[in-house]
């Protein structure tokens, strides 16, 4: 990660914070790698993207493949009923790398979790919310977060006539569909998995179907869909009541609802959602979650019920990245002030000046070499966006004072207590906004 990528996450990070922090998470930290059996059969099918270790003492060790299977250990281990966290960190898969698509083997997620009981429906909404926020907040262009439930999911399974046990592996080809045509994973399901043509084709008019929430619910209601199917009609009621929520919450417009989605990880068990970009040509999946009531019982033989999401941060970097270097609005460093010389051996003076700033709470750096030519120090403030230069010559220590060249708008000043007016430009100054001549 060079100077600019690195200053680009920290931007983003630190937007992603405040949100979580606004909304009342406290931060935790876990380990980077736990006990294999810890996250062994918590991934599906992905679970080959594990990496693996072990120790000199013989005992099987894995990389964390994501954050919350190890927060569901670290709840239970604690015996902790009720907790909202957040927890941003790397994670590590044995994939494929494409830089293009922002996907590696090691990068960032950024987790927001809610866990304890709670009425129906009424974490998972903020959730959402965070997500709309962050995404909005972070401006990475258009996007759009699809919804469905593990429920649903349960229900299109059993009323297709397919074998509940089938439940993964119909799941993963089904998922596909925002990818591959229908007829494509109905082979797969058919020649692969072993449906039937009946089966497959009760399962397109139930998947087939999405659109915004009022649409769907309303169709789903209207059009009876799921007949006296007890379990669909209890999670239609309370999709129902998320809706209520989302709506008080003002981000509907950022919500479909898509019966395709049908997320791969083993351990959701309602409400299951992802983000992705809707701009042609984009990385596509950028946030994804869900409802995960069983998992931290996994760990202690008690459920305790939670939600979350994870924000593929890295993905957003490559949006940023490329924002970044069209705009020209981050730059690597946060200096404000470069200190500047004219004539020999002004090495002195200018760490003088640097430790008044600095002591001052004021970013300032100067150059490593003596007797450096005007224009030289000028184009390196200019090439690392430094808006103010205070220069220092034997004519400025003989009156006691320091001249100040705002780069915005040509300006010269000359001060004498300078640090009251240094701060001001500061403030008046954020960034360079000049080209150099």
């Amino acid at each position: 990660m060079n100077p600019l990528q690195s200053a680009i996450k920290e931007k983003a990070i630190a937007i992603i914070k405040q949100v979580f922090q606004k909304h009342g998470a406290s931060e935790i930290d876990t380990p980077v790698f736990e006990r294999k059996e810890t996250l062994t059969g918590k991934y599906g099918e992905e679970s080959k993207l594990i990496y693996d270790l072990e120790d000199q003492g013989g005992e099987l060790l894995s990389l964390r493949y994501d954050l919350t299977v190890p927060f569901a250990r670290y709840v239970a281990e604690n015996a902790i009923s009720n907790i909202k966290r957040f927890h941003i960190a790397k994670v590590y898969r044995r994939d494929q790398p494409q830089m293009t698509k922002g996907r590696f083997r090691e990068f960032y997620q950024c987790d927001f979790d809610i866990a304890g009981q709670s009425s129906v429906m009424i974490p998972e909404a903020e959730v959402l919310k965070v997500v709309v926020e962050i995404l909005t907040n972070l401006d990475v262009g258009n996007f759009v977060i699809k919804i469905n439930n593990r429920k649903f999911l349960d229900s299109i399974i059993e009323l297709s006539g397919c074998d509940k046990a089938q439940f993964k592996t119909i799941c993963s080809s089904v998922d596909k569909l925002d990818k591959e045509p229908w007829e494509k994973v109905e082979h797969e399901l058919i020649h692969a998995k072993g449906l039937t043509k009946d089966m497959t084709t009760k399962l397109w008019e139930f998947v087939k179907r999405k659109g915004s929430m009022k649409e769907m619910l309303d169709q789903l209601r209207s059009e009876n869909v799921f007949g006296d199917h007890q379990l669909a009609n209890e999670t239609l009621a309370e999709m129902e009541l998320l809706y209520q929520y989302l709506e008080s919450l003002d981000c509907l417009d950022k919500i479909s609802f898509d019966f395709s989605l049908a997320r791969g990880l083993d351990y959701y068990t309602g409400l299951i959602y992802e983000a992705t970009l809707t701009e042609e040509g984009k990385v596509g999946s950028i946030a994804g979650g869900g409802r995960y009531d069983e998992l931290i019982g996994m760990f202690s033989g008690q459920n305790i019920p939670a939600v979350g999401v994870s924000i593929g941060i890295e993905r957003i970097f490559v949006i940023l990245e490329d924002k970044a270097k069209a705009e020209q609005n981050i730059r690597a460093t946060k200096t404000q002030v470069l200190v500047a010389s004219i004539g020999k051996n002004m090495a002195n003076e200018r760490f003088k000046i640097c430790n008044t700033l600095w002591n001052n709470g004021i970013y300032a750096e100067t150059m490593y070499n003596d007797n450096l030519k005007p224009q030289k120090q000028i184009s390196y403030a200019f090439t690392n966006g430094i808006p103010l230069i205070i220069w220092i010559g034997e004519d400025e220590i003989a009156a006691g004072v320091i001249k100040v060249k705002i780069l915005n708008n040509k300006e010269e000043r000359f001060l004498k207590d300078f640090i009251p007016e240094m701060q001001q430009l500061v403030v008046e100054n954020p960034v360079l906004t000049a080209k150099e001549e």
